[in-house]
């Protein structure tokens, strides 16, 4: 059994110091992927570079304070490697990719457009660099999981005031009709889904007004996985008994050896 966790940490400073690496302890993860660690390497406290039982991959945004994005790996990877070959994005340090045998373990951390119009256009364009990034890893032959806050909802069910935020960044139609691409077109599987169907299954709230108290969010953390992978999916959960961002890890246990 593989376990893979993946967590926005809106900076990995902030999580350590709300419990976050005890917390992991426990969880007998196999695979971590990080995203929004905020932070540069001279940053890292040494228990961030080398986290308990863990090796650590980055790939650190240029930007101070920005993206970021990790792998921590219980066993070491075969093969590390940082971005997907985008000048535009690639600085922003939104990927890092960790081989194990014949399963690729992906973290990525899509652009959020909510904060205004240019970032917006920004999203959609990594959107348009990101799909046929994604279809060359098929071409590959092997297994993939891409863990992550892909920065949007898919369907009604993925957010509570869906009918409020038809205009809004995160459930715009071009951005829902994409991942629908992905799913449909492509073929990769939204993993979480095919384990819980339930209503009201959250990652993200907003830090406005009692969305976390009243359970307001939205479902924007995947593990968006091929087919082979996808099919051994076992038992997801997402947890919710600590805050360490403004989003929740998502787990899910696979019945594949690594």
């Amino acid at each position: 059994m593989t376990r893979i966790i993946s967590a926005n940490l809106n900076g990995i400073r902030s999580a350590w110091n709300k419990g976050f690496p005890d917390w992991l302890s426990r969880q007998k993860a196999d695979v971590v992927c990080l995203q929004e660690v905020k932070a540069q390497a001279p940053d890292l406290h040494a228990d961030m570079h080398e986290p308990r039982s863990f090796s650590a991959h980055y790939h650190f945004a240029e930007k101070k304070g920005y993206s970021g994005t990790a792998v921590f790996a219980r066993k070491p990877p075969d093969r590390v490697a940082a971005g997907f070959g985008s000048r535009e994005f690639d600085p922003e340090g939104r990927l890092v990719r960790a081989d194990f045998g014949t399963l690729s373990v992906i973290s990525v951390y899509l652009p959020s457009g909510s904060s205004s119009e240019e970032r917006q256009q920004a999203k959609f364009r990594f959107l348009d660099e990101f799909l046929p990034y994604m279809k060359s890893l098929q071409k590959e032959g092997r297994e993939f999981v891409i863990c992550g806050d892909w920065n949007i909802a898919h369907k009604e069910i993925d957010l509570k005031n869906w009918r409020s935020n038809k205009k809004n960044s995160g459930f715009l139609p071009e951005e829902r009709a994409w991942l629908t691409r992905v799913f449909d077109e492509l073929g990769w599987v939204d993993v979480f889904r095919t384990l819980d169907q339930r209503p009201e299954q959250y990652t993200w709230w907003s830090n406005r007004g009692q969305a976390w108290a009243k359970n307001v969010g939205w479902r924007l953390d995947y593990q968006i996985a091929t087919p082979g992978v996808a099919a051994t999916a076992k038992k997801t959960s997402i947890y919710i008994a600590t805050r360490f961002s403004d989003h929740a890890p998502l787990i899910i246990d696979y019945d594949w050896p690594l």
